[in-house]
C-alpha cells in the first residue's frame, strides 16, 4: 500500500493506492485509518471490494458508519455513472450531497471538494 499526501487549503487529504483489493471490512478501515492518523482518506473504487457497493450487504454502511464516528472524511474515486441499483444511486447522491462521503470520478474532485470545508486535519 502507497500513500500520496496531497494539501489545500490547510486540509490533508491522504489517497490510498493499491494493486489490489485492500478494503474488505470495517477492520481494514479501521487499520488503514489508524495507520494513516488523517482526517480524510481518499479510496480507489478498484481496491475496495465489490460487495461493498452492494448495500444490501452492509459493508458501505459499517465503514461509512465508523468513518462517520471518527470524524474522517471518505473519498471514493471511480465511475458510478452505470450503476444500475437506484439505492445505491440514491446512496451516492445522499453521500455527496452531505459532504462527508463523496463518490467523485477524479482525485481532484474529491480534493476540490474537501478543501471547500473546513479544515479536516
Amino acid at each position: 500500500m502507497k500513500t500520496i499526501i496531497h494539501s489545500r487549503n490547510g486540509n490533508t487529504i491522504v489517497e490510498i493506492i493499491d494493486d489490489g483489493i485492500i478494503l474488505k471490512n470495517v477492520q481494514d478501515f479501521l487499520d488503514i485509518a489508524a495507520n494513516i492518523q488523517s482526517r480524510t482518506l481518499l479510496f480507489h473504487k478498484e481496491n475496495i471490494i465489490p460487495e461493498f457497493f452492494d448495500l444490501k450487504t452492509k459493508i458501505a454502511g459499517d465503514i461509512l458508519q465508523k468513518a462517520s464516528n471518527y470524524r474522517i472524511g471518505v473519498g471514493i474515486i471511480g465511475n458510478f455513472e452505470n450503476i444500475k441499483s437506484k439505492s445505491l444511486k440514491d446512496f451516492i447522491y445522499e453521500s455527496n450531497k452531505t459532504g462527508e462521503v463523496l463518490f467523485k470520478e477524479s482525485i481532484e474532485e474529491v480534493i476540490v471538494q474537501f478543501s471547500k470545508q473546513e479544515k479536516l486535519s
